[in-house]
Formats: C-alpha cells, sequence, structure tokens
C-alpha cells in the first residue's frame, strides 16, 4: 500500500488541481511499479510560505526580494 506526500506552499491550487495530482501520481506508480491504484494513498499538504523555508528564509521573504 503506497503513501504518497505531497507538500504545496498554500497559494491557490484549485481542487481540480489537486485531484489530478493524486491521480497522476496514483497512475504514474500503477504504471511504474504495478502498484493498485485501490490502495495507493496521497495527501496533499498545503503550507503557507511563513512555514516552509529555503536557504535560512521563508519563502515569504525570498519572494518579497524577488528570488
Amino acid at each position: 500500500m503506497p503513501f504518497v506526500n505531497i507538500k504545496i506552499t498554500n497559494e491557490g491550487a484549485t481542487a481540480e488541481q489537486k485531484a489530478k495530482l493524486i491521480q497522476g501520481v496514483t497512475r504514474l506508480l500503477a504504471d511504474t511499479l504495478g502498484k493498485n491504484p485501490q490502495t495507493t494513498v496521497v495527501v496533499i499538504e498545503e503550507v503557507d510560505t511563513d512555514n516552509w523555508g529555503i536557504g535560512g528564509e521563508t519563502v515569504t521573504s525570498r519572494r518579497a526580494q524577488g528570488k
């Protein structure tokens, strides 16, 4: 039973986009590894950009600086 955890920033991914991610990852595991789609679990976590850091800075700060 595969478990996939996708983390993205919470900047407006639509329900339709998230559904496509879930479908695509499930299909990829089935096609590539032969995993049963009925037992594949995909979780999408949306993280605030203040809680996501890269290179010692929050994503919020990096984006404000144009990085």
